[in-house]
């Protein structure tokens, strides 16, 4: 059973935006540093932003920077990744992951303790 839940993911076109959802099914996401990761065919997975749980502070990947806003809302228990000027290249599955480090620890999977089933993000050109 996973305690991470990821919405939002579609067919969009480039240009387009799309906001992906990480909601926690009984599990609280205001406690974890919560990254968000991708993976597209062929590729290894990436970091791609991340929110830490101490001071809600984020970083982001070169390649979305500027682009990709990352925020969480503990009423709702859940992360947002607003995504914006969507290109092809960021078609992949989307994956938050969950790390009880109080600041973000970077992007090496085992860091993080619980991970999502995934969403696909397509960008179409």
């Amino acid at each position: 059973q996973s305690h991470l839940v990821e919405s939002g993911g579609n067919l969009v076109q480039s240009g387009g935006s799309l906001r992906l959802s990480c909601a926690g099914s009984e599990f609280t996401l205001g406690l974890y540093s919560i990254s968000w990761f991708r993976q597209a065919p062929g590729k290894e997975r990436e970091g791609v932003s991340c929110i830490s749980a101490k001071s809600g502070s984020t970083g982001y990947a070169d390649s979305v920077e500027g682009r990709f806003t990352i925020s969480r809302d503990n009423a709702k228990n859940a992360v947002y990744l607003e995504m914006n000027s969507l290109k092809p290249e960021d078609t992949a599955v989307y994956y938050c992951a969950a790390t009880t480090a109080p600041y973000c620890p970077g992007y090496a999977a085992g860091l993080y303790h619980f991970w999502g089933q995934g969403t696909q993000v397509t960008v179409s050109s």
